[in-house]
């Protein structure tokens, strides 16, 4: 299955003692790449994080953020009254050098850390956060399917227009045989004038067979693509394969990864588009080789985003 390394996934959950609202946003990168933005409180809970993240997701810099938002108490036997005090005692010191400063708000005094009773309990949070990033893990898994379903989509339509331009430079290969001919004939003739003024009969038959052997050459190495467009249509079953999800993986969870082996694959099939633009006989598949690279680095930047 092809699965997008670009989505979001996000989850809450409501307490007493307020809400725990988790988001997981996740781009593409070549390995696991895990970035945590948490609160003081659910700092010890970044190695459970971070063993359940890397166990549902194997590629993509993935950011986790955590808010909380306390609910102030109104019961004045949870208030912390010892740490109310430090606070009036910081607030009284902090006077003494600038007398100006304001009072603070009761919603930023009841926010202070240990003002209410239980402020200071780290675990009272632990069971909605890991909670929390289960959820955001499935709708994260979720819109990554749907994004590379929509990423797959693509690349088939610029893998069909690929197979198109094979096609079309097959079906045009023997006249292009034929008018390559033509011209090498023409180019044979005016070399052995060019050679020999004095005509043929000034040619010995080794220099003329030398020519022609020369010749020969050139035009084998520049019109032969029958292999690169062999090659380039068994490059395109393979990628249909592996869009489709039935290519077999290699060993080892980063040599399957469809992400990976799409990028080798467009190495190859670039490699192929090349070498048929340098033995491009004619002007046809001067073209289809330029086509044809454009197609391979458009499915290069979608395969980007593939996990």
């Amino acid at each position: 299955m092809i699965r997008s390394m670009t989505a979001f996934g996000s989850a809450s959950v409501n307490l007493e003692r307020g809400t725990l609202a988790l988001e997981l946003r996740s781009v593409n990168s070549r390995f696991l790449d895990l970035h945590f933005r948490l609160p003081d409180e659910l700092r010890h809970l970044e190695g459970a994080l971070r063993e359940r993240i890397s166990a549902a997701v194997p590629r993509g810099k993935v950011e986790v953020r955590i808010n909380l938002t306390r609910r102030a108490s109104t019961d004045p036997t949870r208030l912390n009254l010892a740490a109310l005090e430090g606070a009036a005692e910081l607030l009284r010191a902090v006077r003494a050098i600038v007398p100006d400063t304001a009072t603070p708000r009761l919603a930023e005094l009841l926010a202070w850390p240990g003002v209410q009773a239980d402020a200071d309990d780290p675990a009272h949070w632990d069971e909605a956060a890991l909670q929390s990033v289960d959820t955001a893990l499935v709708q994260l898994q979720d819109a990554r399917v749907a994004e590379g379903a929509r990423l797959a989509g693509i690349m088939r339509e610029r893998a069909d227009a690929i197979g198109e331009i094979v096609t079309q430079i097959q079906g045009q290969l023997p006249q292009i045989l034929v008018d390559y001919r033509e011209r090498l004939g023409r180019k044979l003739r005016d070399a052995v004038e060019s050679a020999f003024p004095g005509g043929l009969q000034s040619i010995t038959g080794a220099e003329l067979s030398e020519r022609l052997a020369h010749e020969a050459t050139l035009f084998t190495l520049r019109i032969d693509v029958d292999e690169e467009l062999s090659r380039l249509g068994s490059h395109r079953a393979e990628l249909d394969r592996i869009l489709s999800g039935s290519a077999t993986p290699g060993k080892g969870k980063a040599s399957g990864s469809p992400g990976k082996r799409l990028d080798f694959l467009f190495q190859e099939m670039n490699r192929e588009a090349n070498t048929l633009g340098s033995k491009a006989g004619a002007i046809e598949m001067t073209r289809a080789a330029v086509d044809l690279k454009l197609l391979i680095e458009q499915l290069r930047e979608q395969a980007q985003n593939i996990e």
